[in-house]
Formats: structure tokens, C-alpha cells, sequence
């Protein structure tokens, strides 16, 4: 799977807009880190701590939304950061989406990788 967003999150919007088929969003969205593609159930290459960082978002427009909090990372062991997988829950839950890092962050254990941002979008929008 190419980076981006999962089956599950992609078939709750087009049932909910589509089927009338609720979609209840999650209360929060949290971040996991990867050193690659986490691929299309945003598991694999995990990063070595298994924290997920609950992330905030700004409002939507024009067809994206993006991050306004910065998540830390306090890497478990020596790795590079390649990108995050986006869940809606801290533990457990449903892959939203995943996104790849601009630049691969690499660190032994305790040094900190942040994530600066992130967006989401919809597109193409018809303009």
C-alpha cells in the first residue's frame, strides 16, 4: 500500500455520504510513528515504543485539514522515523490514514522526533 488513507475510513465516508450510514467520528485522533510504510492495516513497521499521540487539528478548507499541535516522540531504541499512521483510538481502535514524513528523522533512544505537521486532504476539488 502507498501512503495514505485506509479502506475503513474511506468506505465510512462514502457510506455516510453516499448511504446515509452514520459515521460517529472518533473524540480524538492519535499519531503513531513508523520507519516505513505502515501499510493498508497501519501496522507494520512500527516504530519500537508503541505510543499513539493524540493530535488536534485546525478547521478544513479547500478540500484539507491540517495538524495544529506538534506530538513528541521519545524514540525507545536507534531508529529513523519515515512516517505516522493516524488512529481513533490511543491503544486499540480503527487505521484512519497514514502519512509519510517530507524527510526521514533518524535518532538513537531518548532523542525526540516531532511531528511539525500533517495534512489530510480530499482531492481533487472542483473549483
Amino acid at each position: 500500500m502507498a501512503w495514505g488513507m485506509s479502506s475503513y475510513l474511506t468506505n465510512k465516508i462514502l457510506d455516510h455520504i453516499c448511504r446515509n450510514v452514520a459515521y460517529t467520528p472518533p473524540a480524538a485522533v492519535y499519531a503513531k510513528m513508523h520507519t516505513g510504510d505502515p501499510g493498508a492495516a497501519g501496522t507494520a513497521n512500527a516504530s519500537s515504543v508503541a505510543t499513539r499521540y493524540a493530535c488536534t487539528f485546525a478547521a478544513a478548507a479547500s478540500g484539507s485539514i491540517s495538524q495544529s499541535n506538534t506530538p513528541e516522540h521519545t524514540l525507545g531504541a536507534t531508529e529513523s522515523i519515515a512516517g505516522v499512521s493516524f488512529w481513533d483510538h490511543p491503544t486499540a481502535g480503527n487505521f484512519l490514514w497514514s502519512s509519510q514524513a517530507t524527510v526521514s528523522k533518524s535518532g538513537a533512544s531518548g532523542d525526540i522526533i516531532r511531528i511539525n505537521s500533517d495534512t489530510l486532504s480530499l482531492a481533487p476539488i472542483a473549483l
